[in-house]
């Protein structure tokens, strides 16, 4: 795991979606997570179903956040959790061994010792910078990424208000991914965005 990590915006135009979806996996993206905390479930199975058929042309990862019966009804590669040790055992439990597992662990190597115990594929943390969409107190440390690749053995994801000029720092210090919202999906032109982010990884 090592690139741009693309989380959707809680977009219902489902075209939009895909376009701007399909210029950032021509770019490289590295993996895809479906997120949309507003959608009813018809349609997040809509999108979701269009955008997993759109990740396996390009052959890109595509996970779910939070709702693990979509991830199972579509057998998506993956799901992304809270924090919790609790939820991310379950959600392993539910999902089985060979599905990708994140867990969410904010600023706390706590957390991400826990999800790493509790069976999880890779650890994400952040808020580092304020974000354009997500609202969340910017408090996590960011030496916690040096920390946490020296000790758990797992993929580091940052995320929260990441840019192109402010990541690399998070970079030197081990992070593999970067997760970004607006930066693709608001840019002028997300294809352009999501090569320069990628690009952050290529040395």
């Amino acid at each position: 795991m090592k690139g741009l990590y693309l989380v959707t915006p809680d977009w219902d135009d489902t075209g939009k979606l895909l376009a701007v979806s399909e210029a950032a996996l021509r770019a490289g993206a590295a993996l895809l997570q479906y997120r949309h905390k507003t959608a009813d479930a018809a349609l997040r199975r809509e999108q979701a179903t269009a955008l997993q058929a759109l990740c396996r042309r390009y052959g890109t990862p595509f996970i779910i956040n939070d709702h693990v019966d979509l991830c199972l009804e579509l057998d998506a590669d993956g799901i992304h959790v809270g924090g919790t040790d609790a939820a991310v055992a379950e959600v392993r439990k539910a999902v089985g061994p060979d599905k990708i597992v994140g867990a969410s662990c904010y600023g706390s190597l706590d957390l991400a010792r826990s999800a790493h115990a509790s069976g999880a594929s890779y650890v994400a943390f952040g808020g580092f910078y304020p974000s354009r969409v997500k609202k969340y107190e910017v408090s996590t440390p960011p030496d916690i990424v040096a920390q946490s690749k020296r000790e758990i053995p797992l993929p580091v994801v940052v995320i929260g208000g990441m840019t192109q000029a402010n990541t690399p720092p998070l970079v030197a210090q081990g992070a593999d991914m970067v997760a970004v919202i607006s930066s693709v999906y608001m840019a002028d032109d997300p294809e352009a965005a999501a090569r320069m982010l990628g690009n952050l990884f290529a040395a």
